[in-house]
């Protein structure tokens, strides 16, 4: 008889992310799991999430809680204030994934810093990932009417810019999410 080593870490991080997917997959009706990345996420739940309205908090912060091992997001205000603003810090990253994965479909931007994480990694490893990943500006697409005024500012002026760029992607991400 052959027994199995069982990656006891691997085996609760993929619990937590069952947790935290549950309530994402009866709202959105999409498959969610340990691999998935923003940009494997519809464009209506997409959206949705870059909204930042109450609902789509919960979801965002029931993810976080579940996979840090807090509980659920019913469970927020709980929580120790040190808790409360990891999961806060952790959630404003996540938003600004999401509202960079909205202009990526939109076409503004071309890559944005973190794309290739999964929403698991950017959540556990957020002491690791999140300085350095904040610390990069997505890169306006060079088809992008603004471009040229984009690549003579300096990366202060730049991340400003794409920041007032935020609503506008919103309102056209909700626009174009309800055509599909």
């Amino acid at each position: 008889m052959m027994s199995r080593v069982i990656d006891l870490g691997q085996s609760r991080v993929q619990l937590a992310a069952k947790r935290g997917y549950r309530n994402w997959t009866s709202r959105f009706r999409e498959a969610f799991g340990i691999e998935t990345r923003l940009s494997q996420i519809s464009a209506k739940t997409l959206s949705y999430l870059a909204q930042a309205r109450d609902k789509g908090t919960f979801y965002l912060y029931d993810l976080i809680m579940n996979l840090q091992g807090l509980g659920s997001a019913f469970e927020f205000d709980e929580l120790s204030s040190e808790n409360k603003m990891a999961v806060i810090d952790r959630y404003l990253f996540l938003l600004d994934r999401i509202r960079f994965e909205c202009m990526k479909r939109l076409g503004w931007i071309d890559r944005y810093p973190g794309e290739g994480f999964t929403l698991v990694e950017l959540v556990l490893q957020y002491e690791r990932l999140g300085p350095q990943l904040q610390a990069q500006v997505p890169s306006l697409s060079r088809t992008h009417p603004a471009y040229g005024r984009f690549v003579k500012m300096n990366a202060l002026d730049q991340e400003a810019f794409l920041r007032k760029m935020i609503p506008m992607a919103l309102k056209k991400m909700e626009r174009y999410s309800t055509t599909l």
